[in-house]
């Protein structure tokens, strides 16, 4: 499968980013910026350098903030409709590059017990606008799995989320079940997984390791994608830089997720650059 990386570990898609992925063997990229940036990003000068180095734009991460007034689950009417309204905006955006896959969180957080029925109805609601909107570019919605109280936090609410709508796909974020079991979560959702999110953690919190510096069993977790028939990209979420929860001693470059992915799908030993820190906080 292709390697790919989400824009999310860089400061910028420039010309120097796509030829080092280039040069590496990176394949696709995820489009991933800050809320900010959304509206006004030049969408065709990425596309443009992305088709001089051969790197395929795979997939578009819809922004998931500010909470308080991006959240397509909200109970607040005008909220959830102001939300939705934005984000077909950018479907557009992503989809006139050529981009297919678009990934969403279904909810913000934090989530009450006693909302989540509600939340979930919501999103359901949401989702299948968005899909309406994808529909016309030829596009599929990837609802993306969560942690902590968000929507999205187990194979239940990710196919409670999904199961009424047919064109509704998931990503699949390896590093945010914070209560299942990860071979069983790819097994119930099965063929609904159109992409991926790959990172590492230690069951705690989410933490966006490079495999092999976590607690995941990636020769179990790429056999169980392997076996319900997982065809899309080798996607990392994972900064370049490193997150203060774990010490390495360079930076990551495009040649070390290469290198990473390779020992993942060969069954090698994976080369660790990174050690988590002690005594870390869930926040770390």
């Amino acid at each position: 499968m292709k390697i790919g990386l989400s824009s999310c570990c860089v400061p910028e898609i420039d010309e120097e980013f796509l030829k080092s992925c280039h040069n590496a063997g990176v394949g696709c990229i995820e489009i991933s910026l800050k809320r900010e940036l959304c509206d006004d990003y030049d969408y065709k000068k990425v596309k443009k350098l992305a088709d001089k180095y051969g790197i395929e734009l795979w997939s578009y991460h819809l922004p998931f903030g500010p909470f308080a007034t991006n959240d397509i689950s909200s109970n607040d009417k005008e909220i959830r409709k102001n939300s939705v309204k934005r984000q077909k905006t950018l479907i557009k955006k992503a989809c006139d590059i050529g981009i297919r896959h678009i990934v969403i969180h279904p909810s913000a957080e934090p989530i009450e017990i006693g909302d989540r029925r509600s939340r979930l109805l919501n999103s359901k609601i949401s989702l299948s606008e968005l899909a309406d909107e994808a529909e016309k570019f030829d596009a599929v919605i990837c609802v993306e799995d969560l942690p902590r109280t968000c929507l999205g936090r187990s194979s239940y609410d990710i196919c409670e989320l999904t199961k009424d709508d047919d064109r509704l796909k998931v990503c699949f974020d390896t590093n945010h079940l914070l209560g299942e079991y990860i071979p069983d979560f790819i097994h119930k959702v099965g063929s609904k997984i159109a992409t991926v999110h790959i990172s590492d953690y230690d069951f705690w919190n989410e933490r966006h390791w490079l495999p092999g510096e976590g607690e995941i069993n990636w020769a179990q977790l790429y056999k169980s994608l392997m076996a319900v028939g997982y065809s899309g990209p080798w996607m990392y979420e994972v900064g370049f830089v490193a997150p203060s929860s774990i010490i390495r001693s360079r930076n990551l470059t495009p040649e070390d997720f290469v290198r990473n992915a390779n020992e993942i799908a060969t069954g090698q030993k994976i080369t660790v650059l990174g050690k988590p820190i002690e005594n870390m906080s869930f926040k770390n």
